[in-house]
């Protein structure tokens, strides 16, 4: 008999496959994982960005998480884009029952620079999902928004990683560097240590769905059972090859390439 670990993602889709649910799955794949997925809005979005969101009924949500739950227990959860207040609420109290890691990309924008959330969400997710989160992996701009104030360098990254876990709760955050000028440099910050990467910066727009991709093999190394230093030092060497070697699909912001990277 073989056995497969297991990981969920509840997020958005991305009919152009670079984003969203299609590319956790994508991830989950890659990393000898299996994958399943909770439908939480349908998003019509390509390489040039999102063209109409329509969230899925509480009743819906409800059923597929119950679907997954009753069945097939995961040995990790990743959440993405959780667009409300009310979507936030159904799947929290799911989130509270939980006896394995939980992954949090707080999603708020895409890479397009379309809002994928609401105000009131916000608060919510800051308030009520952070303090449940096993680690939390906001890019600059997200992790300014959680915490209030502009990251300029990598002094307010890490300013800002401690302000998250004083403040919020959450086990562990990696902050993304890829914003920032010069060279990318990420921060993990755990309640008693901080690690940092750091590698040169990639010249590309083909950067659709880096996020989605990070978190999720990170959710799928948890999975695993890696501790959370090896989760994000793999999930780190997957993206920047699966950005290298992008398939230059689209006129935007292209997709990576999930199939690249070997141990």
């Amino acid at each position: 008999m073989t056995y497969l670990p297991v990981a969920l993602t509840i997020a958005g889709t991305d009919p152009s496959g670079g984003a969203g649910i299609m590319a956790d799955l994508k991830s989950f794949q890659a990393r000898d994982v299996y994958g399943m997925a909770v439908v939480t809005s349908l998003v019509a979005q390509n390489t040039r960005g999102v063209q109409l969101i329509e969230h899925v009924s509480p009743q819906m949500l409800k059923a597929q998480l119950e679907s997954v739950f009753s069945d097939i227990p995961p040995q990790a959860v990743k959440t993405g884009m959780l667009a409300t207040t009310e979507i936030m609420e159904i799947i929290q109290s799911y989130l509270k029952k939980l006896d394995c890691p939980y992954v949090l990309d707080p999603v708020m924008v895409a890479t397009s620079g379309d809002a994928l959330i609401d105000s009131s969400a916000r608060d919510y997710l800051k308030t009520n999902l952070l303090p449940l989160a096993t680690i939390i992996t906001p890019n600059l701009p997200e992790a300014e928004e959680i915490v209030g104030f502009s990251i300029h360098d990598p002094e307010d990254m890490q300013r800002a990683g401690r302000l998250i876990l004083k403040e919020f709760g959450p086990q562990s955050v990696v902050i993304k560097g890829g914003h920032l000028k010069g060279g990318a440099k990420d921060f993990l910050f755990t309640k008693n240590e901080q690690f940092v990467w750091e590698s040169p910066r990639i010249q590309t727009c083909h950067t659709h769905g880096t996020g989605c991709t990070f978190a999720a093999v990170i959710t799928a190394e948890l999975a695993k059972g890696k501790s959370l230093y090896q989760a994000v030092d793999k999930a780190k060497a997957f993206i920047t090859k699966a950005i290298q070697d992008a398939p230059q699909l689209g006129h935007g912001s292209g997709p990576v390439n999930h199939t690249t990277f070997k141990d």
